[in-house]
C-alpha cells in the first residue's frame, strides 16, 4: 500500500492556467516554465496552445497548460469553446487537468472575478493567482487576500509575473494546499450554473468585502489616451510608429547581417577548399550554403520586426490601435476586432488567421481570413530585402533611409490592397451589417524585457526550425533537380540548363515572360509556394549553379547586374500579392472546414499577383526602367 501511495505521489500533475485576456497569464506561464515549453495546436482545432513543465521543491514535475484567454465559460468565440472543452475533458485524447490556476488581474477584479466564480462551479481543485499585485499596491488598491480566499473557498496567492521570483508563492501553494486537494478525492461539481446577473451580483458582494475601493478606481491614463486614441493625432502616431518599425528593420539589422554574411562566406570558402570535387561538394556549397545561407542572413530583420510587434502588444497599445481603426475598418466592411489578426499577419498569416477566432460573426471572420494573406508577412521580408538591397540606393532622404521608405511603401501597398479586397467582398459576396467593436482596454504597462526575450527566442527557434526543416529539404530537392540529368557531351551552357529544374524553368518562362521573369526566377517561384522565403534560397542555389561559387557569398550584386530594374519591380509587385504558402492554405482549410475557401484564396491571389506584376513591368519599361 505504501508503495502505491508513493507512486501516486510521484506521478506528474497537470495544471491549466485560465484567465481573461490581458491578465498576465502567458507571462506567468513563461515564468513558471522558462524554456521548458512547447507550442502546438489543439487536435483538430488550429488554436495555439503552450504546454510546459515546472518542478516543485519536492522534485515532482507539473505540466502547465496555457489555455486561450476567456471572459466566460459560456463561450461566444472558438477560443472560449476550446478552454471550456479542455476543462471539462471533452478534448479527445486529453485528460481533464488535475487542477485549475485562475489568473486574475489584481487591478481589475470586477472584470476577472466572474470567470473565477464560473470556474469554481466546475468543482475542480483550484487556486487563484492574484497577478500584478505589485501594480495594485502601487495604485493604492488594498485587497484582503484572506477574505477573498474565504469567499472563494480556495487558496489565493499573490503573483508578479514580471519578476523573476514572482511565482514563489504559487509554487509553494502547489506543493501545499492545492497539492493536498489534488491528492484527495475529486471534488463534486456544484449543481447547475447561475445566470450572468447572479454572478455579477456575487462579484459586487465579494468586492464590497475584500476590496471596497476597487469599483471606483481609475485604470487608465486619460491624458495619454486623449492623444493615442484621437481620431487625427492617433492615426498620425500609429503611422509614425509603423514607419519607425520599418526604418529599424533596415537600419538596425546591418551589423548582424554583415556578421552572418561573413560567417556564411567563410563557411563556403572553407568547404570549397577542403572538399574534393564531386556531387557532394556541389550539394554542400551550392545547395546548403548558397541556398539555406541566403535565407538565414535575414534573421536579424525578422527579429526586429517581431520585437516591435511584441513591444506594442506588451505595452497595451494594440487594443487602442484596434479601437482607433474600428471606424475606418467598418467603412470597408471589417470589424475593428479584425485589426489584431491582421497585424499578427505581418509576422505570419497562420497565427493571424487563427486569431480570427475572436470574431463572433462568421461572415466578418471569413472576410478577415480571406484578406489576411495580403498583410506583408515576415516570409516576404527576405525577398523584399534582397531586391531593395540590390536596386534601391542606400542613401538618406532627410532623416530617413530610402530603403526603409521603400519597405514601408510595400507594406502600405499590402494594407491598402487588403482593405480594397475587403470592401469588394463585403459588398458583393459576404454582405453583413457593421458590428461596433467591444473590447477591453488594458492599462498601459512597461514592457517586460524577459517576456520580450522569450518571445524573440521562440520566434527565432521557429524560423531556424523552418530553415533546418522545410527550407533545407527544399534546397536539397532543388539541388538534385538542378544537377540531374548531367549535360550531354559538347554542352556549352551551365549544367543546370540541361537538368530537370532547368527544363521546368524554361517551360515556366513562357508563362512568366510577360512579367519580365527569366527562367531562374521561374524556378525559384515553384518552391516559394511551399514557403515564401525559400524563393531567396532557391535563387541562391540556381545562380550558384549557373554562375559560380561566389554567388553563395553575395547574391545581391549578381541580380543587380543581371536583372533590369523593371524585372525587380515586377517581382516586388508579385510578392505583394503572391499566392499563399501551402501551410497557410492548409490552415484556411482547417479553419473554414472546406477546400472551397483556400482554393478561392489561391486563385484570386495568383490573378492579382500576375496582373500587378505585369502592370508594374510594363509601366517601368515605359518610364525607361
Amino acid at each position: 500500500m505504501a508503495a502505491s501511495v508513493n507512486n501516486t505521489a510521484a506521478a506528474p500533475w497537470s495544471v491549466a492556467l485560465v484567465g481573461n485576456p490581458n491578465c498576465g497569464k502567458t507571462a506567468l506561464f513563461n515564468l513558471l516554465t522558462g524554456a521548458r515549453q512547447k507550442v502546438a495546436n489543439y487536435a483538430g482545432v488550429t488554436v495555439e496552445r503552450k504546454v510546459g513543465t515546472t518542478r516543485l521543491a519536492s522534485g515532482r514535475s507539473v505540466s502547465v497548460i496555457d489555455l486561450p484567454g476567456a471572459y466566460s465559460l459560456s463561450p461566444v468565440t472558438p477560443d472560449e469553446q476550446v478552454t471550456l472543452d479542455v476543462l471539462e475533458g471533452r478534448r479527445e485524447g486529453e485528460a481533464v487537468p488535475d487542477a485549475i490556476v485562475a489568473v486574475v488581474d489584481a487591478t481589475n477584479l470586477r472584470m476577472n472575478l466572474r470567470l473565477v466564480l464560473e470556474l469554481r462551479e466546475l468543482g475542480r481543485p483550484m487556486l487563484v493567482a492574484l497577478n500584478m499585485a505589485d501594480v495594485a499596491r502601487a495604485e493604492g488598491l488594498s485587497i484582503d487576500v484572506d477574505a477573498l480566499a474565504a469567499e472563494l473557498g480556495c487558496p489565493v496567492v499573490e503573483t508578479v509575473a514580471v519578476r523573476h521570483d514572482g511565482h514563489v508563492a504559487l509554487l509553494a501553494s502547489l506543493e501545499g494546499q492545492l497539492g493536498r486537494a489534488i491528492a484527495a478525492a475529486p471534488t463534486s461539481p456544484r449543481p447547475g450554473r447561475r445566470s450572468a446577473a447572479e454572478l455579477q451580483q456575487d462579484v459586487r458582494r465579494i468586492l464590497g468585502r475584500v476590496a471596497p475601493d476597487a469599483p471606483v478606481r481609475a485604470r487608465f491614463q486619460h491624458r495619454i489616451d486623449g492623444v493615442v486614441m484621437h481620431p487625427v493625432w492617433g492615426l498620425v502616431l500609429l503611422a509614425a510608429v509603423l514607419f519607425l518599425m520599418f526604418q529599424a528593420v533596415f537600419s538596425w539589422a546591418n551589423l548582424p547581417m554583415d556578421a552572418i554574411k561573413a560567417v556564411m562566406a567563410g563557411a563556403g570558402a572553407w568547404t570549397g577548399e577542403h572538399m574534393a570535387e564531386g556531387p557532394l561538394k556541389s550539394l554542400v556549397v551550392d545547395g546548403v550554403i548558397a541556398g539555406v545561407g541566403s535565407v538565414i542572413v535575414f534573421l536579424p530583420q525578422i527579429l526586429i520586426l517581431f520585437f516591435f510587434i511584441l513591444l506594442l502588444e506588451d505595452s497595451g497599445y494594440l487594443p487602442r490601435a484596434a479601437f482607433l481603426l474600428d471606424g475606418l475598418m467598418g467603412k470597408v466592411g471589417l470589424s475593428g476586432r479584425a485589426f489584431i489578426p491582421l497585424l499578427s499577419s505581418f509576422a505570419c498569416a497562420i497565427p493571424g488567421i487563427m486569431a480570427t477566432r475572436t470574431i463572433t460573426s462568421w461572415r466578418d471572420r471569413l472576410a478577415t481570413i480571406m484578406v489576411a494573406p495580403l498583410m506583408t508577412c515576415s516570409a516576404r521580408l527576405p525577398v523584399y530585402a534582397l531586391l531593395i538591397g540590390a536596386f534601391v540606393p542606400d542613401r538618406a532622404v532627410g532623416p530617413f533611409n530610402l530603403r526603409g521608405i521603400t519597405l514601408f511603401v510595400l507594406y502600405v501597398a499590402g494594407v491598402v490592397s487588403a482593405m480594397a479586397i475587403a470592401w469588394v467582398l463585403k459588398r458583393v459576396w459576404m454582405k453583413s451589417r457593421y458590428q461596433p467593436l467591444m473590447l477591453e482596454l488594458p492599462p498601459y504597462r512597461v514592457p517586460n524585457l524577459r517576456n520580450l526575450g522569450l518571445g524573440l527566442w521562440e520566434r527565432a527557434m521557429i524560423f531556424m526550425r523552418r530553415v533546418g526543416g522545410i527550407i533545407f529539404a527544399l534546397m536539397v530537392l532543388l539541388w538534385f533537380l538542378s544537377s540531374f540529368p548531367a549535360p550531354p557531351e559538347g554542352a556549352t551552357g551551365p549544367a543546370i540548363q540541361y537538368s530537370v529544374a532547368g527544363m521546368m524553368g524554361r517551360a515556366l518562362e513562357h508563362v512568366f515572360a510577360p512579367l519580365g521573369f527569366n527562367w531562374q526566377i521561374s524556378i525559384a517561384l515553384v518552391p516559394g509556394l511551399a514557403a515564401r522565403e525559400v524563393a531567396v534560397g532557391a535563387l541562391g542555389t540556381v545562380y550558384a549553379m549557373s554562375g559560380g561559387d561566389e554567388v553563395a557569398d553575395a547574391l545581391t550584386p549578381v541580380i543587380a547586374a543581371g536583372w533590369p530594374l523593371a524585372t525587380a519591380f515586377a517581382l516586388l509587385a508579385w510578392y505583394v500579392f503572391a499566392p499563399q504558402c501551402i501551410s497557410t492554405l492548409a490552415v484556411v482549410r482547417r479553419e473554414t472546414n472546406s477546400w472551397r475557401y483556400p482554393l478561392l484564396m489561391a486563385g484570386y491571389l495568383f490573378a492579382l499577383a500576375y496582373v500587378a506584376a505585369f502592370a508594374t513591368y510594363r509601366i517601368t519599361l515605359w518610364l525607361g526602367g
